[in-house]
């Protein structure tokens, strides 16, 4: 596995051509395809469902999908998720009645489990469910919507993260999702992430899928890994 993995989030594809949108950017070198379901109560903003994940593995697309649930309950979509062709499914501690549960629920079905941080939750939920994790999530914009600005001060939160994984020697992947452009993609990884998703940079760029992802992975390359 690569020290930094990228992930599109079709968020920002064009979805009246998607599968050859996700086709396109795997050619380009993406390395996971990042859904973002969302049910407008948990977050104010409805996206896709199970039925989407599903018609893009009948269409022949057989890469990674992390699917990241921003929904109100989880436990009936995850399975549908499961079914439908999901690798990795995470969600927001807020959203389960029990959180141990839709974890070993998620991995029941044969999928890879995460849990996702928004800006102002506490990372205290890592205390008692981090032995059960493949990946972290953490948001670096308030959830709902494509195209928001990196928030700051998530810096810090992604540090303090890694070291709670490393502290804890699991090997977990750390995800970063929210305002990562070319820019600042640098100083995210070099915080610790592992995985960098990326909608707006990659989907609505005026360079070609394959050209903003060179110059993403060019800056990676000049990364320190810590």
């Amino acid at each position: 596995m690569n020290k930094y993995l990228l992930a599109a989030s079709i968020l920002s594809a064009n979805f009246s051509y998607l599968g050859k949108e996700i086709n396109d950017v795997i050619i380009a070198g993406v390395d996971i395809i990042h859904f973002d379901i969302m049910d407008n109560h948990y977050v104010p903003n409805l996206t896709i469902g199970p039925l989407v994940l599903k018609s893009l593995r009948e269409y022949g697309i057989k890469d990674l999908f992390d699917v990241h649930l921003m929904t109100k309950p989880v436990d009936n979509l995850i399975i549908s998720c499961a079914k439908a062709g999901a690798n990795y499914i995470t969600f927001h501690p807020e959203c389960s009645n029990h959180i141990d549960r839709s974890i070993s629920l998620i991995k029941k079905y044969g999928c890879k489990a995460g849990l996702a941080f928004n800006p102002s939750t506490s990372l205290n939920y890592l205390d008692y469910i981090i032995d059960k994790l493949d990946l972290i999530l953490i948001m670096s914009v308030n959830p709902g919507f494509a195209g928001q600005k990196f928030i700051p001060n998530i810096l810090s939160k992604i540090i303090q993260v890694r070291k709670i994984i490393n502290k804890n020697k699991k090997n977990i992947l750390l995800s970063i999702d929210g305002g990562i452009n070319i820019k600042n993609i640098n100083q995210i990884a070099n915080s610790g992430a592992n995985i960098l998703v990326l909608g707006s940079t990659i989907f609505n760029n005026i360079l070609s899928y394959k050209e903003i992802i060179k110059q993403i992975k060019t800056e990676l390359k000049q990364i320190k890994y810590k």
